[in-house]
Formats: structure tokens, C-alpha cells, sequence
């Protein structure tokens, strides 16, 4: 059996080892060595740890804090990690799936279908960590193939935000914040140098996407939290385009998504990080 979006903890222990690979994505924004000394005191026998400012992201620059690195570095580093196109890739951290999300995402980015998130994370694991180092796996030949994710640019962005406003715009045509409501509206923004969110969004916080044990809620759970906004899973015509504070959180909503039968929604990557790098793009304020 493969997993492609979530995998229960019950359902790792019990899974074969062989073609299973394990990626620890723990980290905290603003203190870059925490999630490597958080690995090595411990994690899941076999995992390899995936450091957000190292291997998820490229330096920042006009495209946010946390621009996506090229395919080609990626791809080196899967490789490097000897990660095969037939592994079953498990991936992990200890906030929800908020930083594992982002690797989940970057490797279906590569074409990579059997990868999923461990539902509930490292709280939900009760088998015994390891301090030991990871036998490095041989490098592989791992080979990209067409992604499975969707990509919006910029001027798409901007293009959007402008037609949402228009009276004639399509109900078929979204742009959803991913971040808390404080920062969406601008009451506080502890992070970016700006504050507010691209005109015509609409908020919808991550964090309420998982349940009081901070496990993912059910299918239909999540189905009635989008479908709120108008959307409908039957939809064909449905584009949404998902953002968050810096191409990370915004995951964790297309994830939600597709655990809710939804199709593919497109990550502006560059989010409002990037958004506020150009001076001359319009910002808004307040709840709507």
C-alpha cells in the first residue's frame, strides 16, 4: 500500500522498511541550528533530516524568505539522500506538519507520488528515538518526472488580485492566505516589515486544520471548511492559489486539500514576503 498525502503513526511502525525512506523536517523560523541539534538528540531510526534553510529553501532574496531552490539543486540533494523514484518517502516534524508539508510538497514538485506527512507528527510517535547517526544510503539516480504541483507566478498573482475585485470575476477563481488573522489583517505582523495581505485574499489559518490532538480532521471535516468559501470539489473549473507568510505554511492548506478530494491548488512560493519586496504592489488591510 502507498501513502500520498497523510500516514498514521500506527501505520509507519508497521510499515515494510524496505523502499522506505524517512525525513526528519523539524526546525524553527528564526533559529536555524535548532532543528539539526533537535535531530541529533533524537528521531525516527533511519531518517535523514531536511533543514529548511539548507535544503527547502534557497537564500532569501526578491522572491521571500523562503524561495523555492532550483529543481536542479533539489534533485541533487533527493539524490544525495539516495531516495529512489519507487521509495515510499515518509516526512515529518513536531508543528503539524507545517515544516514536513513543505518537503511533502517539493518532492511531488519532482514528480514523486508515494510521499505523506506523519499524521500528528513526532507527539504521536511512541516507539523509542535514536540519537545514532543514519547509515547514508548509496546516492541514487533518482529521475524527475512531470510534477504534480502547481506553481503561480507573480504577474499571475497581481493579474489575480486585480480581477477579484472586478464585478465580472469568476466565482471560480480564488487567492487564500494561509496565515493567522492577526497578520492578514495587519493588526500585527511579528515577522515580515510589512504588514497586511494581497488585495482580494481570503484568510484561512492553517492551524485549523488539524484537531485538539493535532492530528489532520477527517475528510469531510475539511471538505466543510473549504467548501464554507464557496468551493466545490466537483468543481473542474476550480483555480485556487494558495499563500502564506513565505511559501511554507500556504502548504499546509493545499495538503488539507487534497485529503479533502479536492484537486491540485496552485503555491505562490514567493507569498508575502515576496509580495512586499516591490513597493509599487498593493497592500491591504483589515478582514476583508
Amino acid at each position: 500500500m502507498s501513502f500520498t498525502t497523510l500516514i498514521s503513526a500506527n501505520e509507519l511502525a508497521n510499515h515494510d522498511p524496505k523502499n522506505l525512506r524517512l525525513i526528519d523536517c523539524r526546525g524553527r523560523l528564526g533559529n536555524p541550528t535548532w532543528g539539526q541539534l533537535a535531530f541529533a538528540e533524537g528521531h525516527i531510526a533511519g531518517a535523514v533530516h531536511a533543514d529548511m534553510d539548507l535544503h527547502l529553501a534557497a537564500a532569501p532574496n526578491q522572491h521571500g524568505r523562503h524561495p523555492l531552490p532550483s529543481q536542479q539543486t533539489w534533485l541533487a540533494q533527493v539524490r544525495a539522500w539516495g531516495i529512489e523514484n519507487q521509495d515510499q518517502v515518509v516526512v515529518y516534524d513536531d508543528a503539524g506538519g507545517s515544516f514536513a508539508g513543505r518537503a511533502w510538497w517539493m518532492l511531488r514538485w519532482l514528480g514523486h507520488t508515494n510521499v505523506a506527512v506523519l499524521d500528528g507528527g513526532l507527539s504521536h510517535w511512541t516507539q523509542t528515538l535514536t540519537a545514532s547517526a543514519t547509515k547514508p544510503y548509496p546516492p541514487s539516480q533518482y529521475q524527475a518526472t512531470a510534477p504534480l504541483t502547481k506553481l503561480s507566478s507573480v504577474d499571475s498573482v497581481n493579474f489575480l488580485s486585480n480581477e477579484l475585485h472586478k464585478a465580472t470575476h469568476s466565482s471560480n477563481e480564488y487567492l487564500i492566505d494561509a496565515r493567522a488573522h492577526v497578520r492578514f489583517s495587519g493588526e500585527q505582523e511579528p515577522i515580515d516589515p510589512v504588514a497586511g495581505h494581497i488585495p482580494g485574499a481570503i484568510c484561512l489559518p492553517f492551524s485549523d486544520n488539524l484537531n485538539d490532538q493535532g492530528l489532520f480532521k477527517s475528510p469531510d471535516e475539511l471538505a466543510q471548511r473549504f467548501m464554507a468559501l464557496g468551493l466545490d470539489p466537483a468543481n473542474a473549473d476550480l483555480a485556487i492559489t494558495m499563500y502564506c507568510g513565505s511559501g511554507v505554511t500556504a502548504i499546509h492548506n493545499i495538503l488539507a486539500m487534497r485529503i479533502a478530494g479536492f484537486g491540485e491548488a496552485s503555491l505562490y512560493a514567493d507569498s508575502w514576503s515576496g509580495w512586499i519586496t516591490d513597493a509599487n504592489r498593493p497592500v491591504a488591510t483589515g478582514s476583508d
